[in-house]
């Protein structure tokens, strides 16, 4: 058990992490003119990742898993997930965020995972809700944190595009490419 609360600690502390470069992010953008979309949405995923980590902590804690062998399948797939992550962040650079925040008139960043797909960093993060619970064996909070965040991101990747494609050059660029199917076009 003392390995889960080690591995649960390293991944929330990557999240922490997150959020100061979200922060010095939304502070650079603003200063360059920008501005933040869907900030009414934002609290809900706040609470949701929290809730989240709250409820794998609890459910693990209670059930006590055993080692299966199938758990190194997710396992693996979420930490090929942690350097989709940090390619999607730095291929995004200052742009980067966990909120919504639109430069007007700013290039849509088309390299790294975006030259394959529009919202690589939203697949990554329905991954890892998905699987790593099912590392620990939190069936619950797998079932459950999936599906609301299935809804949260259904409601933010709309206002995502809509803000970007009002603002930038995001329809022009990122047509042709699927949401979370990776696409390539030259």
């Amino acid at each position: 058990m003392i390995g889960f609360y080690i591995f649960i600690f390293f991944v929330i502390s990557q999240r922490i992490i997150e959020l100061f470069i979200a922060k010095r992010n939304a502070i650079w953008i603003i200063k360059k003119g920008g501005y933040e979309v869907g900030r009414e949405h934002y609290k809900f995923i706040v609470i949701l990742h929290a809730l989240f980590f709250i409820s794998l902590l609890t459910e693990v804690t209670l059930n006590k898993p055993s080692f299966a062998n199938w758990v190194i399948i997710p396992f693996i797939i979420f930490l090929f997930a942690q350097f989709g992550r940090v390619w999607a962040l730095t291929s995004l650079g200052p742009f980067w965020n966990t909120r919504i925040m639109v430069l007007p008139g700013a290039k849509v960043i088309a390299k790294g995972p975006y030259r394959f797909m529009r919202h690589p960093n939203y697949f990554i993060v329905i991954t890892e809700i998905a699987l790593l619970p099912l590392i620990f064996q939190a069936y619950w909070t797998a079932l459950i944190f999936t599906l609301c965040n299935a809804l949260i991101l259904s409601v933010r990747i709309k206002a995502e595009e809509q803000a970007l494609q009002e603002a930038t050059d995001y329809q022009d660029v990122f047509k042709k490419r699927g949401r979370f199917v990776p696409s390539y076009e030259k």
